[in-house]
């Protein structure tokens, strides 16, 4: 392999090349360690037919090089005329310098992979370039992103103030357009860690929660929605948990027709995002549930009756003032939950199951008192 010198003058830059993006810090130091040591690795050139030489790669130091003023500069000369030889070059060569960026290394793959001249196959590339598949194909999912996106993608894994990693990109590139670029602005606005971008992006995969709402979750700010997700997720524990472990059944109130029955199971929480209102539904787990079209008062006619047959069911008096005491106990922190910020999650109808639950509690033990 032969180097030799080359004027400056005759070397044109190739613009196909995948490498664009040049950071005027990092060019400044190369320029001081040429000035001081000498350039320490040739650029490669390939003939042209008009008798100049286009850059293979190289392109910082040769920008260096002659901003320097340098007449000359030393480069290993090829013949090959083959594109995709070329390009391939290009790519590996860049892979192993420093500065080459996550959105360029997508797009030489991309164009690799689907560009006419080309059309190679992505177990090809692999082959080529010695990296994994799923390292070629997690780049081309950031050409998924809008540009104000992209161009905030820098390498590594420190997390920067209005920069991006692909590490946090990654749990947002199957999301919706309308969800995946804002959610990603925001976390590089609020220097997210991956760790919280993932719970956003569980969040906003929940087909439970509707659209509507997702678009006003995407109003908040980062550590608003891992507030948001804390709650969405202690709620979904707490349904699962009750749905694993069914507490028995308690006997039936004997009470006068039209009088609501007393069961021993859990009424579902009333509020998908507050766990307020699920650990409400957790400690009054007789509580008649809201849709069940029985009243909870008794008929006129019949108050009697219902007083003489509850006299008879003592226990179940104590445990509906052991409930109604665990209920009263609540109340500040249902409060306070309804309150808080977090509670901008309850929904109207929400709200008003919880106030039916609490006049059921009332209606009953008014009924056995």
């Amino acid at each position: 392999m032969d180097i030799i010198e080359l004027p400056i003058a005759l070397i044109d830059e190739d613009k196909d090349q995948p490498r664009y993006q040049f950071d005027e810090e990092a060019l400044q130091e190369l320029m001081r360690s040429i000035e001081e040591l000498g350039l320490l690795s040739p650029i490669k050139v390939r003939t042209t037919a008009d008798g100049r030489y286009k850059i293979i790669y190289g392109n910082r130091r040769y920008k260096a090089t002659e901003r320097l003023g340098r007449a000359t500069i030393p480069c290993i000369v090829s013949n090959t005329t083959d594109e995709m030889e070329i390009y391939l070059e290009q790519i590996a060569e860049n892979l192993t310098r420093e500065g080459f960026s996550p959105i360029e290394e997508a797009e030489a793959f991309d164009k690799l992979m689907n560009d006419s001249r080309f059309r190679s196959s992505l177990k090809f590339l692999a082959a080529k370039l010695g990296k994994p598949e799923s390292y070629i194909k997690n780049k081309c999912e950031l050409l998924k992103f809008s540009n104000a996106v992209k161009k905030l993608i820098v390498s590594g894994i420190e997390i920067r103030k209005d920069k991006l990693t692909e590490d946090q990109l990654m749990p947002l590139k199957d999301l919706p357009m309308e969800h995946r670029d804002p959610l990603a602005l925001i976390a590089a606005r609020d220097e997210l860690p991956v760790s919280d971008v993932k719970k956003i992006a569980k969040l906003f995969k929940d087909k439970t929660i509707s659209d509507s709402t997702k678009e006003k979750l995407l109003l908040k700010s980062g550590p608003g929605l891992i507030e948001t997700w804390s709650v969405y997720e202690q709620n979904r524990k707490e349904r699962a948990r009750q749905q694993e472990e069914p507490k028995p059944q308690k006997p039936a109130s004997t009470g006068a027709k039209g009088q609501s029955t007393i069961s021993g199971t859990t009424s579902q929480p009333a509020a998908n995002h507050a766990s307020a209102a699920a650990e409400v539904t957790d400690h009054t787990a007789v509580v008649v549930d809201s849709h069940s079209p029985a009243s909870p008062l008794l008929p006129s006619g019949s108050a009697s009756s219902a007083r003489t047959t509850d006299n008879t069911k003592p226990q179940q008096a104590s445990d509906l003032l052991e409930q109604m005491q665990l209920l009263l106990s609540r109340q500040a922190e249902i409060t306070s939950a309804l309150s808080s910020p977090g509670s901008s999650a309850l929904f109207p109808h929400e709200i008003d199951s919880i106030i039916e639950q609490i006049e059921h509690q009332l209606a009953r033990w008014k009924t056995l008192r």
